[in-house]
């Protein structure tokens, strides 16, 4: 099965599947690392997605893939890092800062931080440090939110 193959087979299955199971599928890909093909679907709930929401899924989707030319199949959470690439993702970090990397830069800066303002398909607001910035949404090689780690009473971090 061919790569292209991975938006006509796969993601359909995988979020059919997903839904079934009370999960929603974010985001697939299938690339060569090394000596082999990985096959990876990343998944998530409210809540987030556990260990064994993940094997489950991998239990049922795993022999419906067998037409899919993969050497190694990975399920797993996007993380809270995971880049924004839907208006579900860009929904659920309006108003939170988000790290914004450009695949050139535009007036010397390749980089932003700021606080996701508002969005629509096409382009983002973007709150920075120096005002507002209006981006085109296909100019952001990478849009994800930036973590921020609190420290405990103790000095530890949460």
């Amino acid at each position: 099965m061919a790569k292209s193959d991975l938006h006509t087979f796969v993601i359909p299955l995988s979020q059919a599947l997903a839904a079934e199971m009370g999960f929603e599928m974010i985001d697939a890909e299938l690339v060569k690392e090394g000596p082999g093909r990985y096959l990876r679907v990343y998944l998530d709930k409210e809540g987030g997605i556990t260990l064994d929401d993940c094997e489950k899924f991998h239990r049922a989707v795993q022999p419906k893939l067998e037409p899919v030319d993969y050497d190694f199949l990975e399920i797993s959470s996007p993380g809270v890092d995971r880049p924004l690439k839907t208006d579900r993702d860009f929904a659920r970090a309006l108003n939170t800062q988000v790290e914004v990397t450009l695949y050139k830069p535009v007036n010397g800066v390749k980089s932003l931080v700021g606080t996701l303002a508002g969005y629509d398909a096409e382009t983002f607001l973007l709150l920075t440090a120096s005002g507002e910035r209006a981006m085109n949404r296909r100019d952001a090689a990478v849009i994800r939110p930036v973590i921020v780690f609190e420290e405990d009473e103790g000095g530890g971090e949460k």
